[in-house]
C-alpha cells in the first residue's frame, strides 16, 4: 500500500458513544456474492481497515518484548470486561468475540475468526473503552495474546484451517500478524526479509518479533521444506525491504481476506460497524 492511501483511524475511535446511542445485535448482511459491493462501501470496511492501517503504523520499528503499558481504562477492561456505564454496549461488542475463536461444530479456524477478533477491539476503541492511545498495546499485550490463546487451540483439538489455499495461501490460519509483524521490522538494523527463513535468525530473534513468532509456529507444526509447506511466505523471503513485504501483505489482505465471499459472508454488522455506506465527513 503506498503512503498515500493510508487512511486514518476512524475519528469515533477517540470519543465516548453518546448515551443515546441505541446498540443492536450484529448480524450476517452479505448473503450473495453482489452484496460484496455494499460491504466494500460500508461504514464497517472504512472503520474496520483504518484500524489495522493505524494499529500497522503504531507498531512500527517496535518490539514485543518491550514495556508497553495500555490506559488505566484499558486496564479495568480486563477486570471487568466493560465498564458499567458502558453496559448497554456489551450484546453487541461480545458478539464479536464470540465469533473469534473458531466454530465450534466444524472444529476450524482461519482469517475470518482473527478478523472478528480485530472487529471486537475495534468495537473496543470506537465505545471509549481502548483508545487510539493504546495501540502498541492492543497489537502486543492484547492481540499476541489472543494469537497465543488460538495457537494452543490449534495444537490441542488440531483445528481445520477455515478457508485455507493450502499451499498457495499465506498461512492456514493467521494473516494479521504477518503484516502488523512486517511492519515492526521495517528499518532493522541487520534482520532482512530473507533472514526469516533461516532458522538461526528465527530462533534468536522471535521473542521479539510477532512475524518471526509466526515462522516459528509453521515450522513447528509442519515438516517438509519450507518451500514446498509455505510456498507464498518463502517468495515473500526475496522481497528487498520490509517496507515492501508490508505494503504487498496489506494489498493481498484485502483482496485475499477482505474481498473474498467466503470469508466476508460471516462478518456480522451492527451499530459500531455498520453496513451503510461510508459517511464523508
Amino acid at each position: 500500500m503506498a503512503e498515500g492511501e493510508r487512511q486514518p483511524p476512524p475519528e469515533s475511535s477517540e470519543e465516548t458513544p453518546p448515551a443515546t446511542q441505541n446498540f443492536i445485535i450484529p448480524k450476517k448482511e452479505i448473503h450473495t456474492v453482489p452484496d460484496m459491493g455494499k460491504w466494500k462501501r460500508s461504514q464497517a470496511y472504512a472503520d474496520y481497515i483504518g484500524f489495522i492501517l493505524t494499529l500497522n503504523e503504531g507498531v512500527k520499528g517496535k518490539k514485543l518484548s518491550l514495556e508497553y503499558t495500555a490506559s488505566e481504562e484499558a486496564e479495568n477492561l480486563v477486570a471487568t470486561v466493560v465498564p458499567t456505564h458502558l453496559a448497554a454496549a456489551v450484546p453487541e461488542v461480545a458478539v464479536y468475540l464470540r465469533e473469534s475463536v473458531g466454530n465450534s461444530t466444524r472444529i476450524d479456524y482461519g482469517t475470518g475468526h482473527e478478523a472478528a477478533f480485530a472487529a471486537f477491539l475495534c468495537c473496543l476503541c470506537k465505545i471509549g473503552v481502548l483508545r487510539v492511545d493504546d495501540q502498541i498495546a492492543i497489537v502486543f499485550k492484547v492481540f499476541n495474546r489472543y494469537l497465543e490463546v488460538m495457537r494452543k487451540l490449534q495444537k490441542t483439538y488440531r483445528m481445520e484451517p477455515a478457508g485455507s489455499q493450502g499451499v498457495w495461501g499465506l498461512d492456514d490460519f493467521q494473516f494479521l500478524p504477518f503484516i502488523w509483524g512486517s511492519s515492526q521490522l521495517i528499518d532493522h538494523p541487520y534482520l532482512e526479509p530473507r533472514h526469516f527463513v533461516d532458522e538461526k535468525a528465527v530462533n534468536e530473534n522471535h521473542k521479539d518479533y510477532m512475524f518471526l513468532e509466526c515462522i516459528l509456529f509453521i515450522t513447528e507444526m509442519k515438516t517438509g521444506p519450507f518451500a514446498e509447506h509455505s510456498n507464498q511466505l518463502w517468495n515473500i523471503s526475496a522481497v528487498p525491504s520490509w517496507s515492501k513485504v508490508n505494503q504487498g501483505l496489506i494489498r493481498m489482505y484485502k483482496a485475499e481476506c477482505l474481498e473474498k465471499f467466503p470469508v466476508i459472508q460471516h462478518f456480522k454488522f451492527g451499530s459500531l460497524l455498520p453496513i451503510h455506506p461510508v459517511t464523508s465527513s
